[in-house]
């Protein structure tokens, strides 16, 4: 669950990374920003949090169980899978894009300097969300690396599992 969480994740980072930004820093500043608040606004939702913030749940209870399994093969490559995951996408999302994103919010498409903010915005946003691409896919390998190295994440959290 974890790694399909971790990737789905990536994912919609990678899109907008690779082609969604591109596309939006092709239009008028105008059209990029108005379309950017939306896509701000719509991306609050009950099925983008439950993936987002129960991927990070899980990552939570993972890495904390995984140093009590250190001795489990894999147990090392799910801790830092679930450390990426919260580190580089929850955190950074919260820490960097979230307050470009309401920054943005408050522009003005039409004003005098809306193509200065949605250039900076263009180039700030587009590199945590490069980060955010990278950690959320490399924690998905790693999660996946540590699953097929026989550290079941049922296993570090029901002692009745253990083999």
């Amino acid at each position: 669950m974890l790694a399909l969480g971790s990737g789905l994740i990536g994912g919609i980072f990678f899109a907008f990374s690779s082609f969604i930004m591109k596309a939006l820093a092709r239009v008028p500043p105008t059209h990029g920003i108005a379309v950017m608040q939306s896509i701000n606004v719509s991306v609050l939702n009950i099925w983008f949090f439950a993936v987002f913030f129960g991927t990070g749940a899980c990552c939570l209870v993972l890495g904390i169980s995984s140093l009590f399994r250190w001795e489990k093969p894999g147990a090392g490559y799910l801790l830092a899978g679930s450390v990426l995951y919260l580190i580089g996408t929850i955190i950074v999302t919260i820490a960097c894009n979230v307050p470009l994103n309401d920054a943005l919010a408050a522009v003005d498409p039409s004003s005098a300097d809306a193509g200065r903010v949605w250039s900076d915005y263009l180039r700030k946003w587009t590199a945590w969300s490069h980060l955010r691409t990278g950690a959320a896919l490399a924690a998905a390998a790693l999660f996946i690396v540590g699953l097929c190295r026989d550290a079941s994440p049922f296993d570090l959290l029901d002692p009745k599992r253990r083999r």
